[in-house]
């Protein structure tokens, strides 16, 4: 597959996240890198220290214009969205010559939606989600591998690893209530496409987020193109 080189339209799209949406397809298509969904997510706690990590996003909504991602709620991150829902990510596919930067409000996901994401992940994972208290120390990897044990054991299950142990076994692991998904919503996209001699393609699109219960409703975009 040949690299892309292909500018912003002019006028810009009046909607950004079908653009990033079509861009990711580009990238999952081309095989260029594992994990073509993978983002740099940023957060920070009350009084403003970041902290960023890579983790996998696993949908986009342009309508009505969310990212979803999936992780501990009781981790580090889980932790400063819950004081801060604020956060930031970075999808940088470098050989497509494209980056998508998004900002913007945090809410939960569903818990439907949660079940079934976690449902859909092999029972390993399953298990490793529920044993591990992510981001917590531990004292080795004994003491966490025995852990992951004694939860196969208190769930009556294989332990992972075990000889024999048929990986793709169907096996009953629910959903632990301190896992689940995160919606990004975003309130600022911006995208860039590398041009020749560093006159890149840069826009930004803004736009205002109202609190309506557990969601949002947004307003209209608007968009300014920017210089490299």
């Amino acid at each position: 597959m040949a690299d892309h080189t292909e500018l912003l339209p002019d006028p810009l799209p009046a909607e950004p996240l079908a653009v990033v949406s079509h861009w990711l397809a580009d990238a999952l298509a081309a095989h260029r890198q594992p994990n073509a969904n993978s983002m740099v997510l940023a957060t920070s706690t009350p009084d403003g220290k970041p902290s960023a990590r890579v983790v996998l996003c696993k949908d986009i909504v342009p309508d009505p214009g969310y990212l979803v991602f999936y992780t501990n709620y009781l981790s580090s991150k889980g932790r400063q969205l819950q004081s801060n829902p604020r956060a930031a990510a970075v999808m940088h596919w470098d050989a497509l010559h494209r980056q998508v930067r998004i900002e913007g409000l945090i809410s939960f996901v569903p818990a439907r939606d949660s079940d079934a994401y976690f449902a859909s992940r092999s029972w390993d994972k399953r298990l490793g989600a529920r044993a591990s208290a992510q981001s917590e120390p531990v004292a080795s990897r004994a003491v966490l591998e025995a852990a992951v044990a004694e939860e196969a054991r208190r769930l009556g299950v294989p332990i992972p690893g075990t000889e024999g142990v048929d990986a793709n076994l169907e096996v009953n692991i629910p959903r632990p209530a301190h896992w689940g998904g995160y919606r990004l919503w975003a309130d600022a996209v911006e995208l860039w496409s590398e041009g020749a001699a560093r006159i890149h393609d840069r826009a930004r699109w803004t736009r205002t987020l109202a609190a309506r219960g557990e969601t949002f409703e947004p307003g209209a975009w608007s968009v300014t193109r920017l210089q490299p």
